[in-house]
């Protein structure tokens, strides 16, 4: 019998693995290459690999990170890790050593799973609470390979194991998740087992996942929608998960068709990627039946044609941020067109939305505002910055999220911009996101994304980065042109840059620091 949401919330994630191999002992649960695992053996792989990390001294909430791209040794170190009652921290791959090092030392790591390079680079960095690396592949100097950790554990009892995890507590912190760090340094992002689970049967029930699904992840598990969204809604309802390393058009449409993917989770980016690539039309996509998606705006566009061309027979959008263990609201498989194109749905069950003014008092529906969140789904904190869980988590309990949104009368809610990407153009707020989903509509662009630049003249203007469609060549003035008989004055964005793809960062969103890079070093010129 399928548990409730509160009952969800009292298990932890080592009990919900052991769940799941009890109820679908045989069926696949991974598939990364050559490596099939049923979720008896996935769990019982992770079971190995924790009475490992017990023999090689982890205590109790001490935090083991893992430096790695998608692959199946990352979920069976994550899930043993917890088993062994410690705290999982997900680091981008995308880091440079230096990065994943200071990260290390932020919240005083024992253990690193990564891979062989990287254990060398880490090893260099000498990070001092660092006692241990394992390395899933690859011959180093530094570190243990993975089976020579599995071997340290045969020395650890079943009943030392199971004491380990019965300990375990639903309230104790399950894993720390780095913001992207745009607006400064990252912040660790603390979230306990029941919020984790809660949220995710919430999530994936919304969503309509269910047993034999077959999900490919892209985002990086290190990331909410990659590990929450994953392979943890994966092993709550009984889908198979296929990991996937990096986000490549003709690479993903191969697997869509050889590995027969139903669920594809992820940033419209991707989906806008995939649709202007000319040799869409040569691969099989019918097995595609479930998207799930999100950011601060989807365009109508879009969504039409992910339904028309890729073949979706349900997308749903949803809304979400590491501080609110990775969901705040979504759109349900019934709702109508419009709602799902439009909007990122209702909040969770028993989690509250509002949108506030500048003074943080709530405002009526039809008006924008930063949108704010209170429920069990909102973080324990920020890791070791009580000051900066404050500023973010008011004595109320309200989660103030920095994006703008407008709640209608139904309660369903529209993401307009992130605080931090407005720009004021002559005194007026300009909100990229709603100007980058009018472009979507032009039908010579694929991709595009603004930022705000400096200006002698008006303070702000815009600058828009846009890729085109295959086969065209669409000139910054015509474009330019364009918006001008679609937005108001201040809105046209002044500066049109062609480019033959968007940086993206590491969950497939447009990378806007980067943009501004670009921006600047435009500005400053040769």
């Amino acid at each position: 019998m399928e548990p409730s949401p509160a009952e969800w919330a009292r298990l932890t994630i080592p009990r919900m693995v052991q769940r799941a191999a009890s109820r679908w002992p045989d069926a696949v649960c991974i598939e990364d290459g050559a490596q099939q695992m049923s979720f008896g053996e996935v769990a019982a792989a992770c079971e190995a690999a924790a009475r490992a990390f017990i023999a090689h001294g982890v205590q109790p909430g001490d935090r083991v990170a893992i430096w790695a791209p998608n692959q199946w040794q990352w979920v069976i170190a994550a899930v043993a890790l917890q088993m062994a009652g410690a705290c999982l921290v997900g680091l981008n791959f995308r880091y440079k050593p230096a990065e994943a090092a200071r990260a290390l030392r932020r919240v005083g790591a024992k253990w690193l799973c990564t891979l062989g390079e990287s254990a060398s680079a880490i090893a260099a960095e000498r990070v001092p609470t660092l006692e241990g690396i394992v390395r899933f592949s690859g011959a180093a100097a530094s570190g243990l390979s993975w089976d020579d950790f599995l071997a340290a554990g045969a020395k650890v009892s079943s009943p030392s194991l199971r004491a380990r995890i019965n300990t375990l507590k639903p309230e104790d912190t399950a894993d720390l998740i780095f913001t992207s760090g745009s607006t400064g340094e990252p912040k660790a992002v603390m979230c306990s087992h029941g919020q984790n689970l809660r949220t995710f049967d919430a999530w994936s029930r919304g969503v309509g996942l269910r047993a034999g699904d077959r999900m490919i992840v892209i985002p990086p598990f290190s990331h909410s929608f990659g590990s929450r969204a994953g392979f943890l809604a994966c092993m709550m309802r009984g889908a198979t998960l296929l990991p996937e390393q990096g986000f490549d058009p003709p690479r993903l449409l191969q697997r869509i068709q050889d590995d027969r993917v139903s669920v594809w989770p992820g940033a419209p980016s991707m989906y806008q990627a995939v649709l202007a690539f000319p040799k869409r039309g040569d691969f099989d996509l019918s097995s595609l039946r479930l998207a799930v998606t999100g950011a601060a705006v989807v365009p109508v566009a879009l969504v039409r044609r992910m339904r028309s061309e890729l073949g979706f027979e349900t997308v749903i959008t949803a809304y979400g941020l590491s501080e609110s263990t990775g969901c705040v609201s979504m759109c349900q498989p019934d709702d109508d067109p419009e709602t799902i194109a439009t909007t990122s749905g209702r909040a969770l069950p028993d989690v509250e939305v509002i949108c506030v003014d500048p003074g943080g008092r709530p405002l009526p529906p039809g008006v924008a505002g930063e949108i704010c969140v209170r429920g069990y789904n909102v973080m324990q904190g920020y890791w070791d910055a009580p000051e900066l869980t404050a500023e973010a988590v008011d004595s109320e309990g309200w989660l103030h999220t920095g994006d703008i949104g407008v709640l209608d009368e139904r309660g369903y809610l529209r993401i307009t911009d992130r605080l931090k990407d407005m720009f004021i153009m002559n005194g007026q707020n300009v909100y990229p996101a709603e100007l980058e989903n009018q472009m979507f509509e032009h039908s010579e662009i694929a991709q595009v994304a603004v930022i705000g630049v400096p200006d002698p003249k008006v303070g702000e203007a815009g600058m828009a980065f846009v890729v085109p469609t295959p086969g065209n060549h669409p000139q910054p003035e015509a474009i330019r042109a364009w918006c001008s008989e679609r937005m108001a004055d201040y809105k046209v964005p002044r500066h049109v840059r062609v480019v033959a793809e968007l940086p993206l960062n590491a969950t497939g969103k447009a990378d806007k620091p980067q943009l501004r890079e670009w921006a600047r070093h435009e500005a400053a010129g040769p």
